[in-house]
């Protein structure tokens, strides 16, 4: 029983850097409600830039795939701003986790830009009351939150 710890221990760690393969799998569940929020085009043309950014092709954007990115770019950028950028995400960057960091950007313009328009401050407030798991927000308590309807009437 030991050895299946360890093998299993070494095996999680090779499939997910610090995380283990059940945590990978409940990530892979969560991240895929992201997907309803694009068109299957927008989907497509994600999937080829994020094919593109990935020079090592290990299935995650980390530091040095944004830095070839950004010199294939012609861009010069800090390692600072780098490390910035690979924060952003509270966890590994996979294709998933990339959908997620876009459509929570879009929120946040789509808040400050259309309609009753939020300030910084105010979007701030908005996300510190939502409930953020592994960088997913339930879309339906957002739009009641955002309603004031108190959810969804399913």
């Amino acid at each position: 029983m030991a050895d299946d710890k360890k093998k299993s221990k070494k095996g999680d760690a090779a499939a997910s850097p610090g995380g283990s393969k059940k945590d990978s799998k409940k990530a892979e569940k969560k991240v895929s409600n992201v997907f309803s929020a694009f068109s299957q085009r927008q989907i497509a043309e994600f999937k080829e830039a994020f094919q593109m950014m990935d020079h090592d092709k290990d299935g995650i954007i980390g530091k040095g795939d944004l830095k070839a990115t950004f010199d294939d770019l012609g861009k010069s950028v800090s390692d600072s701003e780098l490390e910035a950028l690979v924060n952003d995400s509270p966890a590994p960057i996979n294709f998933g986790g990339l959908l997620t960091l876009f459509a929570a950007r879009i929120l946040r313009k789509a808040l400050t830009t259309f309609g009753m328009k939020f300030t910084d401050k105010d979007v701030e407030d908005a996300f510190s009351q939502m409930n953020i798991e592994g960088g997913q927000i339930d879309t339906q308590k957002l739009i009641g939150m955002l309603t004031a309807s108190g959810g969804s009437e399913d």
